[in-house]
């Protein structure tokens, strides 16, 4: 099976590319920066990786961040990723990036996006993979940043599909941002939200009635709510789920016990993808690998966790058909 999931042409859509910054890389620009970090060496950053929950996950997260300077520091960060997506055969790629976590360092908007978006061409150019950007509101901050940095993404708006909203859920409800939200859905961008992680699956059904997203992040916990899990079938929303995420910050104790695939076969709309793969301990073959040890899985199966995701991309449909050529021919040369 893993040299079937290492061969799978895969779609990536929940990876947020400050956490694909790996303990070399963070080392590296820390030097380059002059940079103070509370570590030895890469090995004692990796020793940190023991997560209680998202907070302690959250609090590193920032920590490594600090790291990220100059244009070159984001382009590096991009290009190191989209390598290990050629790696791992993701075909197409939706990242999200926090600005606020780099604007209240004074770092300027125009500096993470002209690093980002260079990466993202050179690799579509050089490495044949398309991508796209999600700027992410921090939901622990207040709507007045949310609106101000709303306000700074003008310039680049021809860069960014859609908004999202990341950061620590319990006890910022979707309806925080509703406001912002309905701006942003004004000035023709797209929306998701990270929704049913950490929170309530009421999280979710007010991420689709509030903030009216095409899909939602995570959204496991939609299993709490029978009827919620019947409207996303319905509906067709696609969940972002990232399996080794979810066991590594504790929403379950094991692979064994996750829902994703009790949520595939009643007919939701899931993907498998890598979250913050530099944190989580894996990119996506190392996630569809988790998912495949601990539960039975067809390769149809899998191959359809890979349609799905093509099926919720927000790339054009032109695209869509090519991925979705590239996949089949694959799933009929098995």
């Amino acid at each position: 099976m893993y040299q079937f999931i290492t061969g799978l042409p895969k779609v990536e859509l929940h990876l947020h590319i400050e956490g694909s910054l790996e303990p070399e890389l963070m080392f590296k620009l820390a030097q380059r920066n002059n940079i103070e970090i509370p570590f030895a060496n890469p090995d004692e950053v990796r020793e940190a990786y023991d997560f209680s929950n998202l907070q302690s996950f959250l609090d590193i997260y920032y920590q490594g961040a600090q790291v990220l300077i100059t244009e070159r520091d984001f382009y590096d960060l991009t290009w190191a990723y989209m390598l290990r997506c050629k790696a791992d055969n993701v075909l197409h790629a939706e990242l999200f990036f926090d600005p606020q976590t780099h604007t209240a360092r004074g770092i300027s908007f125009d500096t993470v996006m002209k690093g980002l978006t260079n990466a993202l061409a050179d690799a579509e150019a050089q490495l044949g993979i398309s991508s796209q950007l999600i700027l992410c509101f921090l939901r622990h901050l207040d709507e007045a940043s949310a609106f101000d940095t709303l306000q700074q993404a003008q310039l680049w708006k021809d860069s960014i599909v859609a908004v999202g909203l990341d950061s620590s859920e319990v006890g910022h409800p979707p309806e925080k941002f509703a406001r912002v939200f309905a701006a942003a859905r004004k000035q023709g961008y797209l929306a998701v939200a990270h929704a049913g992680e950490e929170g309530p699956s009421s999280n979710i059904t007010d991420a689709l009635d509030i903030l009216q997203v095409s899909r939602i992040d995570h959204g496991v916990r939609c299993v709490d709510d029978p009827q919620l899990v019947s409207r996303l079938i319905e509906e067709k929303v696609h969940l972002t789920v990232c399996p080794l995420s979810n066991t590594k910050l504790k929403v379950f104790q094991s692979m064994e016990q996750h829902t994703i695939v009790d949520l595939l076969r009643q007919g939701v709309s899931v993907g498998i993808n890598a979250d913050d793969p530099a944190y989580f301990g894996g990119y996506m073959n190392d996630n569809f690998t988790a998912v495949a040890c601990a539960h039975t899985l067809s390769q149809k199966e899998l191959g359809q966790f890979t349609c799905n995701a093509i099926d919720a991309s927000f790339c054009g449909l032109e695209r869509k058909l090519e991925l979705h050529q590239q996949l089949q021919a694959y799933m009929d040369s098995q």
